[in-house]
């Protein structure tokens, strides 16, 4: 069985990897090592930057993984700052902000960077279209899930199962481009 290593501190991010991955040879090892996460304007420069500072101090194949939540209203806020801002600002004021707002519309985006040291890293980008909610919704999930609802769902990430979320999400639509390249470069039977 192949191993790789997730770099997070986030469970929900790691139940996600792991069930998705579930159907192939990969145990997916996490490893909370902790980078800094720079101001950036992009996630691949934040993604990128992670990468750099990991491979400083961990040699072994490993995947880090970063997201942001963009709302066309708020000019693409939270953004690169998602975290940031879910923990300093929460929900409920991101719900204020857009209180009377007509256009909720908002894009989650993902990054997966996959590094080892005998290919170039690579990075594996996924988006899901959607709408802010005018209120909390559900219990699972974690982050802007209780108020993110994707186009074409009746429901927020926070009300679904982790499999009907990977078939909307953005971290769903950039770990098949992971699982993709995985199978083109590692034997994974």
């Amino acid at each position: 069985m192949r191993q790789l290593y997730f770099i997070t501190g986030n469970k929900g991010k790691l139940s996600e990897i792991e069930n998705r991955l579930k159907p192939f040879n990969i145990k997916i090892v996490q490893k909370d090592l902790g980078y800094p996460e720079i101001q950036a304007d992009t996630l691949e420069d934040v993604a990128k930057y992670g990468v750099d500072h990991v491979k400083s101090m961990f040699v072994k194949p490993f995947i880090l993984e970063d997201a942001g939540l963009f709302i066309d209203e708020l000019k693409g806020f939270p953004g690169v700052y998602s975290k940031y801002v879910f923990y300093t600002v929460g929900l409920l004021n991101i719900l204020k902000l857009m209180k009377n707002k007509k256009n909720r519309y908002a894009v989650f985006r993902s990054v997966y960077a996959f590094y080892d040291k005998n290919l170039k890293t690579n990075f594996f980008i996924g988006e899901c279209h959607g709408e802010i909610t005018t209120k909390i919704r559900g219990s699972a999930g974690f982050g802007y899930d209780p108020i993110f609802q994707p186009k074409d769902s009746k429901k927020t990430f926070a009300e679904m199962t982790i499999e009907e979320k990977n078939i909307y999400s953005h971290r769903g639509k950039a770990l098949d481009k992971l699982v993709e390249f995985l199978i083109k470069n590692y034997d994974l039977s």
